[in-house]
């Protein structure tokens, strides 16, 4: 068993909490795009509020421990650890509430070069307690914007969880998947799951869009988020996503290996 302190130890020695790589310039760009409400930044929420560039700010140091102060305009950001445990504890919660109830799940991820294993042990641990994995609409076509323009992507998934791939099913640098923010193929498989007259998930798993794309439909929804993603923490100021767990999202795959026994553990999931 993997204890509280012991993982506080593993986020700040993996830089996954405490100074990240994110820079504030990066998080502050966000802010300003989101507070604009450029979609991009959205990322599938559409915030019932109006939200100014200090308004997030504000928020993120609360949520994330990052600087409160305005003129803090360069440097790295800074995720305050006791955060990061206190939502990953509320992220167990939600795992050992929709096990106990055998309920469906959708898991899908953005960063599937970093967090799929992570993601992929949740799917395996949520099977085995008698929830329902759904798969919907593997292999639909999803258009996404990216900075490159219009791109096709193949919705695929692996180990159970949901991702994207380029239409010719190869991602760059072997990796598993391809690297989205959008909320595109979360929409794509509910759709698709509904149009099918099969189970809906009574809990979405993932980060970015899929995460921000699910909570605005209606569906519960956790996630994890780094500093300058401020979607995932406004959904939750705005009730419309669960559980948002601040850190970084980008570091070695095997650094999440510790969540992963950790939440699960929590959730009484533990294999």
């Amino acid at each position: 068993m993997l204890s509280t302190g012991a993982l506080r130890a593993h986020l700040l020695a993996a830089r996954l909490a405490g100074t990240v790589a994110t820079s504030r310039e990066e998080s502050l760009r966000s802010y300003r795009l989101f507070a604009a409400r450029d979609p991009r930044v959205l990322i599938g929420i559409d915030p019932e509020w109006s939200w100014s560039v200090r308004d997030l700010i504000g928020l993120m140091a609360d949520k994330c421990g990052v600087s409160g102060d305005p003129r803090c305009t360069t440097g790295q950001d800074v995720i305050d650890p006791e955060r990061t445990l206190a939502a990953l504890d509320a992220f167990a919660l939600r795992l050992a509430a929709v096990a106990r109830c055998g309920g469906a799940v959708l898991i899908g991820t953005g960063h599937p070069h970093r967090l799929l294993g992570f993601y992929a042990a949740l799917a395996d641990a949520l099977s085995a307690a008698g929830c329902v994995v759904l798969t919907p609409a593997h292999g639909h076509r999803v258009d996404i914007t990216t900075r490159f323009g219009l791109r096709t992507h193949n919705l695929r998934y692996v180990r159970g969880v949901a991702l994207v791939r380029g239409a010719d099913g190869k991602s760059s640098g072997g990796e598993p998947g391809a690297h989205t923010h959008s909320p595109l193929p979360i929409r794509t498989a509910l759709a698709a799951a509904a149009e099918s007259g099969g189970p809906l998930p009574g809990l979405v798993i993932g980060d970015h869009g899929w995460v921000c794309g699910a909570g605005q439909l209606g569906f519960e929804a956790i996630g994890l988020a780094d500093t300058d993603d401020p979607a995932l923490f406004v959904g939750e100021a705005e009730g419309v996503v669960s559980v948002a767990v601040p850190l970084d999202d980008a570091v070695r795959s095997d650094y999440y290996l510790p969540l992963t026994r950790y939440v699960l553990n929590r959730a009484c999931l533990s294999q």
